[in-house]
């Protein structure tokens, strides 16, 4: 009997070879087309091979969305992108080989993974996602199906198909798997990294339970409970469960994406604090986890995995909620601030002379200069912040100094071509004082 998949791509029947790739074999189909595993004979590698023939114009367009986003990025969390091409009708995207499961393997109720593995994939997952966020990609389909992972449990995001290039697309088209997406999404309201974060909510439900967070007869009926029922309780389905991983999952999946993790960074932090609950890890053990937790912080990109090991024990990470002032004009104190996650306001009375965004510092000056406070730091939004003491610092290795210095100098510079253009000499002086 004639294979049915060979029928509808009659192009691809007896496949040997795509561009320089070998072909060895089907392993998949997508809804777009088929996935083979291949061959690079110059790299002697495996690759993952993604051929489908678009119907129209748009529809091409829309198949390399996926090499031209995740193509851009380079994290380990990421399934990298290698090549892409034309093959008469067809389009294709060689990327990496995964051997190993989805992360939907698990998601049944009698393949459960162990409590301290899903918090440690959750957290590789936002990790990434954050990643791409700064690189202003929206992925919009993130679900346990488009997570590989190893053989060794590593998870790899993949399937960038309907990503979102925030700085080359304006499409605002409805498109997504209905079970994870946002109401803002299903809406075809604008989206934002803060829509990944539902989907990551979803997925998060999901994995712990088994079961999937809204859940209906059909698309109609998930539509509906996503736009204005909730999820059953974690307890109600597993009883085992921390309250703590409700209140996250909760969060995640509030409706009003004002109202929700502001950034992936932020979720990751109070999955650290769930995790260190539940895995009892040493100090070393999670000093580490803190590395990897920093390490694609724009501030700390110059410096090494060895200094932030070193860094991140003897400084305190935390989290800021809205509104609050975490530093005060006038104040004696030489402490500053690496902004992890969130948007920090400087004031200087009840003027706000500049923004800080994740990634950035504020407050180095009162440490560089030994002076009072000279502006108001105030959290416009919830922030994640590590707060490093100067007296540690001193007593740091000059070669981390040195790499503080250097990131100070390039905040300044950042911040100095983002200040508007002043109206006198004297405001000038006052704002590039008040930046840092």
């Amino acid at each position: 009997m004639k294979d049915p998949v060979d029928a509808a791509f009659p192009g691809l029947a007896g496949l040997r070879s795509v561009g320089r790739y070998e072909i060895l074999r089907r392993i998949g189909r997508g809804g777009a087309g088929l996935v083979f595993l291949g061959n690079d004979p110059y790299i002697r590698r495996p690759v993952a091979i993604k051929i489908s023939r678009p119907d129209s114009e748009r529809a091409r367009r829309r198949f390399f969305v996926e090499a031209q986003s995740a193509g851009r990025l380079n994290h380990p969390n990421i399934v990298a992108i290698y090549d892409a091409g034309l093959l008469q009708d067809y389009c294709y995207i060689a990327m990496e080989y995964i051997e190993g499961q989805t992360l939907g393997h698990f998601c049944h109720p009698d393949r459960l993974l162990p409590l301290d593995v899903v918090i440690n994939l959750l957290l590789s997952i936002c990790v990434a996602l954050d990643y791409a966020h700064q690189q202003k990609i929206v992925h919009r389909d993130i679900k346990p199906s488009n997570i590989l992972l190893t053989n060794a449990l590593v998870p790899k995001i993949t399937d960038f198909g309907i990503a979102h290039l925030t700085d080359i697309t304006t499409e605002t088209d409805i498109q997504g798997t209905p079970s994870y997406m946002a109401p803002e999404q299903l809406r075809g309201h604008k989206i934002s990294p803060r829509s990944d974060l539902f989907a990551v909510g979803c997925v998060l439900h999901e994995v712990l339970t088994g079961q999937q967070s809204f859940s209906g007869e059909n698309c109609r009926g998930i539509v509906h409970n996503i736009l204005h029922a909730e999820p059953v309780a974690l307890r109600q389905l597993r009883s085992d469960l921390p309250d703590i991983l409700q209140g996250i999952v909760s969060k995640a999946l509030t409706k009003d994406p004002r109202q929700r993790y502001h950034s992936a960074m932020d979720l990751a932090f109070d999955l650290r604090v769930a995790q260190r609950g539940i895995s009892g890890k040493s100090d070393v053990e999670h000093a580490k986890d803190l590395v990897d937790f920093v390490h694609h912080v724009p501030f700390f990109r110059s410096f090494s995995r060895v200094q932030l090991q070193e860094l991140v024990r003897t400084c305190r990470i935390g989290k800021v909620r809205q509104g609050k002032v975490i530093v005060a004009e006038g104040e004696i104190d030489d402490t500053f601030y690496v902004l992890l996650s969130g948007r920090v306001e400087i004031l200087k009375g009840e003027h706000e002379v500049a923004q800080i965004h994740s990634g950035e510092c504020f407050g180095e000056m009162a440490y560089i200069c030994g002076q009072a406070r000279s502006a108001t730091a105030r959290a416009q939004s919830d922030c994640v912040l590590m707060e490093i003491s100067a007296q540690l610092l001193d007593r740091s290795p000059q070669a981390i100094q040195l790499q503080f210095f250097k990131s100070f100098a390039s905040a300044l510079v950042q911040r100095l071509a983002r200040a508007p253009v002043p109206h006198s000499a004297d405001h000038s002086a006052g704002v590039n004082r008040e930046l840092t």
